[in-house]
């Protein structure tokens, strides 16, 4: 996976400096951390994929007839999920000892599977079973292109902002 399609989508991860190029890349100098300046939209969009495809998927799905309920919940449960996240790894980054860092992550991680879990019961039972699966079939989606997304970016200690 270190291929040019993966290495450039790897670097416009990792950065958030649009001014570097893929000479930087080959050379590894690449900004990193919390001092990396303002990343660019390009890279704001591939690390939010799955957020923009779900916002983007709401109006055609909807006139083609989905379950409003479901898809309405599944889309915010998403996107819910994804801010606890992102404060999360602010919170977590302030852990001075690794096994409080690690228990704040698997707590964080199984809550967020768990809001999830919820945002599905609670679409079925306002709506009706159809909007459960919407809302289940518009999670996977998302967590599907997030995956991908996050195979693609490369190891975790390599990522942007790590």
């Amino acid at each position: 996976m270190t291929g040019p399609p993966c290495k450039a989508l790897d670097a416009s991860l990792q950065t958030q400096d649009p001014d570097v190029t893929m000479d930087d890349v080959a050379a590894g100098d690449i900004p990193k951390g919390a001092d990396a300046p303002l990343a660019s939209p390009t890279s704001l969009v591939l690390q939010n994929l799955d957020v923009v495809l779900v916002a983007l998927a709401l109006v055609p799905a909807l006139l083609l007839g989905a379950p409003a309920i479901g898809f309405v919940l599944g889309a915010c449960g998403w996107v819910l999920q994804r801010m606890v996240a992102v404060i999360d790894r602010r919170w977590t980054s302030k852990a001075t000892d690794p096994v409080r860092e690690l228990v704040m992550n698997l707590f964080e991680a199984f809550g967020r599977i768990w809001l999830l879990a919820g945002v599905i019961v609670l679409a079925a039972v306002l709506g009706e079973r159809p909007d459960g699966l919407t809302a289940a079939v518009v999670i996977i989606g998302a967590y599907s292109v997030a995956f991908v997304i996050r195979l693609l970016s490369g190891p975790p200690g390599r990522r942007a902002g790590e």
